[in-house]
């Protein structure tokens, strides 16, 4: 029996082994901020309650059975030993409630992502396959005020009005990447940094860029989106790796 298989008697298992393994190889690949940063995966229609990660610890040693499940309709949720981070609660609660197409997010300072937010010009420009992927797929968000508490996180969920963006470049701040499943926000996540590095990159050559016209962009964008399976393939590989190492995050 896989580590994978393992079932033990908590709600939303299979939910919590994805998120350990997607934190776990945010910080191998090193995409992650100390014990700050978050990701959330709703577990209700409503997107009111959902899993995330407890506050500040190592995303390198979470496991399945660390995850904490937030309740936004609890009072008390924001009290004792098990409350999240209130940035976390602020800036998750407000998408997993007031944005349908986000039931899982993931928010993180990752550092090309993090370093084009930080441009007063912060378009992710088509250059190659990876950036094209992204075309008309993001907004930017160029009012940022501070932590991430309730009113910053209202502000940042009101952005997301296109169905098609589902990235946040976080003007001055990092990403925010939301998604149907865990598979398919981390894949998003991880392209966007390759994206944002390459990029990042090839401005520092000086050189004039290679642009791709909005036409061709546009279509390779569209192809991503439907390319069958290529999230799922990708996630189950990460976990299959960490299988392999005998690692405990689905414990």
């Amino acid at each position: 029996m896989s580590v994978t298989e393992i079932r033990p008697n908590m709600q939303h298992w299979q939910e919590r082994v994805d998120l350990a393994a997607a934190f776990r190889w945010t910080a191998r690949l090193n995409m992650h901020e100390a014990v700050a940063n978050h990701f959330s995966l709703a577990v209700d229609d409503q997107g009111t309650r959902f899993l995330m990660n407890p506050n500040q610890m190592h995303f390198a040693r979470i496991r399945a059975s660390d995850m904490i499940e937030v309740d936004l309709d609890d009072p008390t949720a924001q009290e004792g030993p098990d409350a999240p981070d209130p940035t976390a609660w602020g800036l998750h609660g407000w998408l997993h409630r007031h944005c349908p197409q986000a039931r899982c997010v993931m928010h993180v300072h990752s550092i090309f992502a993090t370093v084009l937010a930080s441009l007063a010009d912060s378009r992710l420009l088509p250059i190659d396959q990876n950036c094209a992927t992204f075309f008309g797929r993001y907004v930017i968000d160029e009012g940022y005020g501070g932590l991430a508490f309730e009113d910053e996180g209202e502000r940042c969920a009101r952005l997301f009005t296109d169905p098609k963006q589902k990235v946040m470049i976080m003007g001055n701040h990092g990403v925010l990447v939301i998604g149907a499943t865990v598979a398919d926000t981390f894949n998003r996540l991880y392209y966007f940094e390759r994206a944002a590095e390459t990029y990042i990159r090839a401005l520092q050559t000086g050189r004039e860029l290679r642009v791709l016209s909005d036409a061709v962009a546009d279509k390779v964008a569209r192809e991503v989106e439907t390319y069958p399976e290529q999230d799922i393939r990708h996630f189950a590989e990460l976990k299959a790796i960490l299988d392999g190492e005998g690692s405990d995050y689905a414990a």
